[in-house]
C-alpha cells in the first residue's frame, strides 16, 4: 500500500510525519523512500532549516512530494519541530531524523500500541543492528541518557509519535534549545501533566547516529549540558534543579585548579562559562516557564523525580548517544 495520503484518498490519515533536516543531502532521499514504502497512509511535513547543500532540489523531486516548510535559518531540530507543530492538522504528530531509516511497519506498529498513552517511542538501531536507544531514561543526575530497556521515561525524539492536542496542551516544543532535550523536556511535561508515554520495540528504525551534530563536538557539548540543566530549572523538582545548577557552577570553579582535567570539551572552562551565561540570561522565561508548567501539572515534581531518575549519577559532563 502506498503511504502517501493523496494517493489513500478511502483510507484515515492518522499522522503527520515531521521530518527535520539540514544539509542532508546525503541521508535525505534514504529517509523519504522509508516514509513512501510505509505500510500506513499518513502526511509528510518536511522542514529545511535552510539547507544550502541541495537537499531542496532532492526533496523537490522526490515521489513522496512532502509539503516542504523552509525557514530562513538554522533553527536547530527543535526549533523546526516547533515550527512544524501549527501546521500539523492530524491526530498525531511524529518526529522523525533525516538520517532515520525506519522499517515498512515502523508507523502502523507505533500507532496501533499507542492507546491512550500521550507518546510512543520507536527502536532505534546502529548500522550494525544493535540497539542504540528504546527512549529516554532519566539519571539521578538529571541528564536524559538513551535506554535499552523497554521501561523508559520518555521517547527518543528521532523517531517517535506523540498526541498532537496533548503535545500543544503541555506547551509544545521548546524551540530556544535548539538541539538536544527537546525530548526529555517534554517527557517531563507529559509525565507532570499525568500522561503515559509507550514503548514500541517492534518499531525499527536504523539511524545514522550524528550525522548533522557531530557528537563530541563543542557544540554538542554545549548543547547537551545547556539544555539538562534548562529542563532541570523548567521541570524538575526546585531542590534537584538548583543542586544541578551549582554543582555545574562549582566544577567550572575548580577546575583550574585541578591536574587530571580530562582531555574532552565539556572540561574546558571557556565552554562551560558559556553555558552559564546562557543558562542565567534565559533565567526570566526558564521561571515562567516553570510556573505554567506547574499550572498544568497533575503529578508532584517529586514523585515524577523519585520514580524515574536513577539512583546513580553519571559522570560529570558524560553524554547521550542520541
Amino acid at each position: 500500500m502506498p503511504a502517501n495520503a493523496a494517493q489513500n484518498p478511502g483510507h484515515r490519515v492518522r499522522t503527520t510525519v515531521v521530518v527535520v533536516t539540514w544539509r542532508g543531502a546525503d541521508h535525505i532521499v534514504a529517509c523519504l523512500d522509508a516514509l513512501a514504502a510505509q505500510e500506513r497512509p499518513h502526511r509528510i511535513l518536511l522542514v529545511d532549516n535552510a539547507s544550502d547543500d541541495g537537499t531542496a532540489r532532492l526533496v523537490a523531486a522526490h515521489p513522496a512530494k512532502p509539503q516542504v516548510l523552509r525557514l530562513p535559518r538554522n533553527t536547530g531540530y527543535a526549533g523546526a519541530i516547533a515550527a512544524a507543530l501549527p501546521l500539523v492538522e492530524t491526530e498525531l504528530m511524529a518526529w522523525l531524523n533525516d538520517d532515520a531509516v525506519p522499517d515498512p511497519a515502523w508507523l502502523a506498529r507505533l500507532e496501533d500500541v499507542l492507546g491512550s498513552a500521550a507518546a510512543a517511542g520507536s527502536r532505534l538501531d546502529r548500522a550494525d543492528g544493535s540497539v542504540q536507544s528504546l527512549g529516554v531514561r532519566l539519571t539521578g543526575d538529571g541528564y536524559g541518557a538513551d535506554a535499552r530497556e523497554a521501561r523508559v521515561f520518555g521517547f527518543c525524539g528521532g523517531a517517535a509519535v506523540l498526541r498532537t492536542d496533548v503535545l500543544r496542551a503541555v506547551g509544545g516544543v521548546p524551540a530556544d534549545f535548539f538541539c538536544y532535550y527537546e525530548d526529555t523536556d517534554t517527557a517531563w511535561r507529559l509525565r507532570l501533566a499525568g500522561h503515559e508515554i509507550a514503548t514500541v520495540p517492534d518499531a525499527r528504525v536504523a539511524h545514522r547516529h550524528g550525522a548533522s551534530t557531530r557528537p563530541g563536538s563543542p557544540d554538542f557539548h554545549r548543547w547537551n549540558e545547556r539544555n539538562r540543566l534548562l529542563t532541570l530549572l523548567r521541570c524538575a523538582p526546585a531542590a534537584i534543579a538548583a543542586r544541578e545548577l551549582a554543582r555545574f557552577a562549582a566544577i567550572t570553579a575548580l577546575l583550574p585548579l585541578r591536574a587530571d582535567v580530562p582531555d574532552a570539551p565539556n572540561f574546558r572552562v571557556p565552554l562551560r562559562c558559556r553555558v552559564l551565561v546562557d543558562v542565567l540570561v534565559r533565567m526570566p522565561a526558564t521561571v515562567r516557564a516553570r510556573r505554567e508548567i506547574t499550572r498544568r501539572s497533575r503529578v508532584g515534581r517529586r514523585q515524577v523525580w523519585r520514580t524515574w531518575a536513577g539512583r546513580t549519577a553519571r559522570p560529570e559532563g558524560a553524554t547521550v548517544d542520541r
